[in-house]
């Protein structure tokens, strides 16, 4: 039952934000284009709150079902407009000034994934490595040889540091060439190329939610042993390690992954250890003395070294974060082309049950999590929302740039023809979610 209210609440709080987001763009540049805004809404149906403000005497309220939200605007083809409102109205303003108001809420949506990712990015981002984890036999990968403890250095032409990365990478391959290359590098820094060949009636089968790894063969694996960050004046440092090392084993005992690396220390505080690790692709060793911490009365050994983190100036991080978005909006559109044309596994659309789902468990998982998933979703919402579908903000940006051209407006029975279509397409993408949903749930 907590998990489930967990749920709801977590999925309230996403949709409200990235839909209040959504429509402050619409409404902020509908203002700065001298529109007259009637109503600002979260939520459809009654409100259950809402109060009125500024020279327009402008209604904001939350209404009772909190599933989107909207933007009211005066418009003189609803019914007559006051004299002193004359010219303030939706479809009296020039037709560039429309265009901006409908582009405005999706271009919000992806300066929210910008500002989202900048705030991340300087807060210091773990580099957890993609590593192979343990190797199904008679697999893809076992065909492939890929071995437990190598990291995926390369996808194709393309470096990647971190699993979202490389999980982008390995899916494009896979759907668009039906083999993953793939370079791996071992504790040494020895480098080679192994391949992922994938039969091409069983890719799309793979992009299912949830079946990649099983499908391909292996799982991710803990992250190495790679010196991030050392603390000052720590037994690391008076070894002589350094940041970028990789420890692979403390005296006899070898070492892959920092909970290892934990285990073995932990008993031998303040005593002398043989550190192998690697540098520069040498394998060398010293000896380091441990220290010693005490956390609720119990005392073990502390070598001083933690995970690397990528910390970077605020002109560096904005520079990432816009990259980020702008690879991650390519990456949904692509996706989504794939599904329309069956290379990709429509079971990949969700409906809200399974996103509140994902938002439940983002927020269990912390602040950082929760943020990821809210700059996924405000992606895929700004992506959406310029489709051409009439209903949509994409579809009434096609029919202003008809009017443009045309030089008058579209013909009522056009404008309902489109109207209906648009319908008909959002119902039937509905009813995939719903179906994806409710499968999930019956497993």
């Amino acid at each position: 039952m907590g998990s489930a209210l967990t749920n709801l609440i977590s999925f309230i709080v996403a949709i409200s934000v990235l839909v209040a987001v959504h429509e402050f763009g619409h409404y902020i540049v509908g203002r700065w284009a001298g529109m007259k805004v009637l109503r600002f809404s979260i939520g459809f149906g009654k409100p259950i709150w809402s109060w009125r403000f500024g020279r327009d005497d402008t209604e904001y309220c939350i209404a009772s079902i909190p599933l989107g939200g909207y933007v009211r605007f005066l418009d003189s083809r609803e019914g007559d407009i006051d004299p002193a409102d004359e010219g303030r109205a939706f479809d009296q303003r020039p037709i560039p000034s429309r265009i901006a108001v409908l582009l405005a809420g999706p271009a919000f949506n992806f300066l929210f994934a910008i500002i989202a990712f900048w705030f991340l990015f300087m807060d210091g981002v773990p580099a957890l490595r993609p590593t192979i984890g343990e190797v199904t036999p008679d697999s893809y990968a076992a065909a492939a040889g890929l071995s437990q403890g190598e990291q995926i250095v390369r996808v194709g032409d393309t470096d990647v540091l971190a699993w979202d990365s490389a999980l982008i990478g390995i899916l494009d391959k896979l759907v668009s060439e039906n083999r993953i290359p793939l370079t791996l590098e071992d504790a040494y820094g020895a480098r080679r190329l192994a391949v992922l060949e994938i039969p091409e009636d069983a890719a799309a089968g793979l992009t299912e939610p949830g079946v990649l790894f099983d499908g391909l063969g292996f799982k991710p694996g803990p992250a190495p042993v790679i010196i991030g960050n050392l603390q000052e004046g720590g037994a690391a440092v008076a070894a002589g390690l350094q940041e970028g090392d990789r420890i692979v084993a403390v005296d006899d005992v070898d070492i892959a992954y920092f909970g290892q690396l934990i285990d073995a220390v932990k008993p031998l505080a303040g005593e002398r250890v043989l550190i192998h690790y690697v540098r520069d692709q040498s394998r060398q060793s010293t000896f380091a003395t441990l220290g010693e911490r005490t956390v609720n009365g119990e005392t073990s050994g502390f070598l001083g070294v933690g995970y690397m983190i990528d910390n970077i100036g605020p002109a560096q991080s904005f520079g990432s974060a816009i990259e980020q978005t702008w690879a991650k909006s390519v990456f949904t559109l692509q996706m989504l082309g794939r599904m329309l044309t069956g290379d990709v596994s429509i079971k990949n659309i969700s409906g809200p049950i399974n996103i509140a789902q994902f938002a439940g468990e983002s927020a269990e998982r912390g602040a950082r999590s929760f943020v990821d998933f809210l700059i996924l979703i405000s992606i895929s919402l700004g992506i959406l929302n310029l489709l051409p579908i009439p209903v949509l903000d994409g579809g009434q940006i096609v029919y202003q740039v008809a009017e443009w051209v045309k030089g008058s407006p579209l013909t009522d029975r056009a404008q309902i023809i489109g109207q209906q279509v648009g319908i008909l397409a959002l119902l039937l993408l509905m009813s995939f979610a719903f179906y994806n949903d409710i499968a999930r749930i019956l497993g």
